[in-house]
């Protein structure tokens, strides 16, 4: 193919409608010929039309992956080989972080210069941190067994489906496929119908990193019917979810009448415990930053704050006046530090929440509510807020999935820990305190896949990253177990 120029590329000839899938390394059209639309979320308007692919688009998909793995050299490529062109993927990732940054800026509605910042550049030194680890990897082990020469050996699974959402497209794709990728596995990949594009993209810098065809392959469509044929599709080995609880059980059902295991990444209600000895004011101002985020579309960002009594007001107080002073705006817009939900329909979802939180009793210290953008009046735009009060609330208990945060009260550690611990959840927590022991203590209490101290939303490579209880199984991100995740040991035995 052709390379891509990103300026030309980004205005042009992407954007052109309709958008192409990627199969077999063929742009493709659904076969029905059906497309629907994605908006800009700051603007309310057509952004691009996408194949709506159906069950047949999904058999193609997958049909081209398994040919992929069984007819082209890319499972049996020495480690190094493969580690050579994941590599080269990711320095085209970084070449084009503008476009890509563009493109996830208007399909998201999130800051540019936040997806310039860490979103991209995250997702390609995955990449690279998977292809290292793969290349030192043992990929063959011998037993110590009496009366027999004995080993085992880590194979690829052969096709992997992943589904991912909307709220961090790009970089979720590249958190997901790079181990998968790195084993030797061909992959199947279904965006988020909001936010299709930067897969697309994706797809065809796989191909001009040279990585075989259809090693990669992209299907667009709504969830209830690409995402449902591919989750219980009988051609895959495995299949990774990330989204919601709610539709991380349709998936993890359909793909157990397969016997296909299900890699489940789903929400969280995250809480921050914050002891009298913190600095407040530093300690308000990074979780406010936390909290609105990407708009506070996070699984893991802390949204419920537990706050000792002694400092409780003046950290509010401080919250409450940062969050205030951030700015909402288009994401084009430098200055932006909010930008817009993905949705209106995710806009009515945050503002009903906020609605109900107050009708049960929560006091509203920064009270939220749509914001109005001068010039962006049909975006999917809402004020942060700042809510407190009893841990029976609906925004204590619920995932918002929007920039509201909620507040509560404790005495002592034991009271702290138990508020945390009442949450179905299991993702993401922080603990802030200066006395360490006390902070590794209550960090190691807390239920949940991660526990941070003095900071939240942190994603060292080499850390696993993943949740528990209603935050997920099968797995997480990050981590050397996710590579391992993505091999199949096979034993071997030979009697002398």
């Amino acid at each position: 193919m052709n390379k891509i120029d990103s300026k030309a590329f980004a205005i042009g000839e992407f954007l052109s409608q309709p958008i192409k899938m990627h199969i077999g390394g063929e742009q493709v059209a659904a076969s029905s010929g059906k497309t629907f639309e994605t908006l800009d979320p700051g603007t309310g308007k057509l952004l691009a039309r996408v194949p709506a692919a159906e069950a047949a688009d999904v058999d193609a998909a997958v049909g081209a992956a398994r040919q992929a793995f069984n007819k082209t050299a890319w499972r049996s490529m020495q480690p190094k080989d493969r580690a050579v062109l994941l590599h080269r993927l990711a320095d085209l990732i970084d070449k084009h972080t503008p476009l890509l940054a563009e493109i996830e800026s208007r399909d998201v509605g999130k800051p540019r210069v936040q997806a310039t910042a860490f979103d991209i550049p995250h997702a390609a030194q995955t990449f690279r941190y998977y292809a290292d680890l793969s290349v030192n990897t043992r990929h063959r082990e011998p037993f110590p067994v009496a009366g027999n020469d004995a080993w085992s050996v880590r194979q690829p699974h052969g096709v992997c489906g992943f589904i991912f959402p909307w709220n961090f497209p790009f970089l979720l794709l590249g958190w997901g496929v790079a181990p998968a990728m790195a084993a030797g596995n061909t992959i199947v990949i279904k965006p988020a119908e909001d936010t299709p594009l930067s897969a697309l993209i994706f797809a065809r810098l796989v191909e001009e990193a040279g990585i075989p065809k259809g090693v990669v392959n992209v299907i667009t469509g709504l969830g209830s019917t690409t995402g449902a044929a591919l989750s219980s599709h009988r051609g895959i080995n495995r299949m990774s979810f990330t989204g919601s609880p709610e539709i991380g059980k349709l998936v993890a059902e359909a793909c157990a009448r397969n016997l296909v295991p299900a890699k489940l990444e789903l929400g969280g209600k995250g809480a921050a415990i914050l002891f009298d000895d913190i600095a407040v004011e530093s300690a308000a101002e990074a979780l406010a930053a936390a909290v609105t985020l990407n708009a506070g579309q996070v699984c893991c960002t802390a949204t419920r704050w537990i706050v000792h009594e002694k400092v409780a007001d003046a950290f509010i107080a401080k919250a409450a006046s940062t969050m205030k002073g951030m700015k909402v705006g288009y994401g084009g817009d430098e200055s932006s530090q909010i930008g817009p939900l993905v949705s209106d329909k995710q806009r009515r979802r945050v503002l009903g929440y906020v609605e109900r939180s107050a009708k049960e009793g929560a006091e509203a210290y920064l009270p939220g509510g749509v914001a109005d953008v001068s010039g962006y009046e049909e975006g999917f735009y809402v004020k942060p807020a700042l809510l407190g009060g009893a841990s029976d609330n609906i925004c204590a208990r619920e995932e918002v999935f929007g920039p509201v945060a909620y507040v509560m009260k404790f005495k002592d550690e034991e009271e702290a820990v138990t508020l945390v611990n009442s949450s179905p959840y299991g993702l993401a927590n922080s603990v802030w305190t200066s006395d360490l022991d006390r902070a590794t203590r209550v960090a190691e209490r807390l239920v949940a896949g991660n526990s941070w101290i003095n900071a939240h939303n942190l994603f060292p490579h080499g850390v696993s990253y993943g949740g528990c209880n209603l935050s997920g199984c099968g797995g997480g991100v990050l981590g050397p177990d996710t590579l391992e995740d993505y091999y199949r040991k096979q034993s071997i035995v030979r009697p002398l």
